[in-house]
């Protein structure tokens, strides 16, 4: 019973928050006015569509009990879930992604919300890239080798014989223990960009979001990029080459020296405009499109269309930044004492 007061104690002030004009109605332009204070800029036609799935009466507002109804009912399709669903879901972990951070509203900074997105979100990049990291060693060997008869089949089973089956997750525990710093620098320095770039109170723009998020992944592949290196070295080593992430640095230190940690520096930063600016435009017109042409009772898109917009986004992405990647990877494994033994 308890619970059910609580509820219906901020199902009311969700609903007063809403009703701009105290009529005791929410209408698609107090929806529209809303999502933009929270930093979500819809048209009324996406507004509309969120009423209809609250509207029992047809009238194209919705009253209190309307409210009250739907959200007894629905306890998880809500709202501020449908917001969250769409500032939070472009963050689709693709291994080398450099995708422009997640933005939290201030209650949700207080709430915690933000730290266990940002939790969730490393430990599914973990996962993730564990569970492809066979296909990511794959590539950093055919980048660095760039052997026209290679292919994948015989890539995997020139691995497996030279090292084993875990040979295929070498430099992956670089890769995965890299998560948690590059997200936190991410965060954090997309943050200061955006109050650099926007007066307080203003609501930031898509060009703003652009430039603070390449800033931000600017900023965080400069702290972590060292770790960039040693993953590339460990993934195109011999076996028995490193002992571990710890004896790779210093054999790189005391042959190469400290500058050989910054090599491909160049090109990962260049590659990080077309990539952020195009997965973010390409995200935005495929969400803008699903919205305006398939949504019919609901604005909520659901997982696969999330997937559908965030893996075309990543992938157009990719494409463009693509040789530039190819370039980074062949500077980092320079210096590499058996650069050429994988295919000897």
């Amino acid at each position: 019973m308890k619970y059910l007061k609580d509820h219906e104690k901020k199902m009311k002030l969700a609903f007063k928050s809403l009703d701009k004009n105290n009529d005791g109605k929410i209408d698609a332009s107090e929806i529209v006015q809303s999502l933009q204070i929270l930093g979500l800029t819809i048209s009324e036609k996406q507004a509309e569509l969120i009423l209809q799935s609250i509207d029992a009466d047809g009238t194209m507002t919705v009253d209190w009990n309307e409210w009250r109804d739907y959200f007894l009912f629905n306890p998880v399709t809500d709202i501020e879930e449908i917001i969250r669903f769409w500032k939070h879901s472009t963050g689709i972990d693709i291994g080398d992604s450099l995708t422009i951070p997640d933005e939290f509203t201030e209650d949700e900074k207080k709430s915690g919300q933000w730290w266990r997105q940002l939790l969730a979100g490393g430990i599914a990049g973990a996962v993730s890239r564990t569970s492809t990291a066979p296909l990511d060693r794959l590539k950093v060997m055919m980048q660095v080798h760039g052997s026209k008869s290679m292919n994948i089949f015989g890539g995997f089973r020139q691995m497996v014989k030279e090292g084993g089956i875990r040979s295929l997750w070498r430099g992956n525990g670089t890769n995965v223990i890299k998560i948690a710093p590059e997200t936190a620098v991410k965060f954090w320095a997309y943050e200061q960009y955006k109050k650099l770039l926007t007066e307080e109170g203003q609501k930031i723009g898509t060009f703003e979001r652009f430039i603070s998020g390449s800033m931000a992944g600017a900023t965080a592949q400069t702290f972590i990029y060292p770790m960039e290196v040693l993953k590339t070295r460990l993934a195109v080593g011999k076996t028995g080459q490193y002992s571990g992430m710890y004896d790779c640095a210093k054999k790189i230190l005391k042959y190469e020296g400290l500058g050989a940690f910054y090599k491909g520096y160049v090109p990962n930063l260049l590659g990080i405009i077309p990539y952020a600016g195009i997965d973010l435009a390409v995200y935005e017109l495929l969400k803008s499109h699903w919205l305006d042409n398939f949504a019919k009772d609901s604005a909520n898109p659901g997982v696969m269309v999330l997937l559908g917009c965030g893996a075309l986004s990543s992938t157009c992405g990719q494409l463009a930044s693509y040789p530039l990647a190819l370039v980074r990877t062949r500077m980092q494994a320079q210096g590499s004492l058996t650069y050429c033994w994988f295919f000897k």
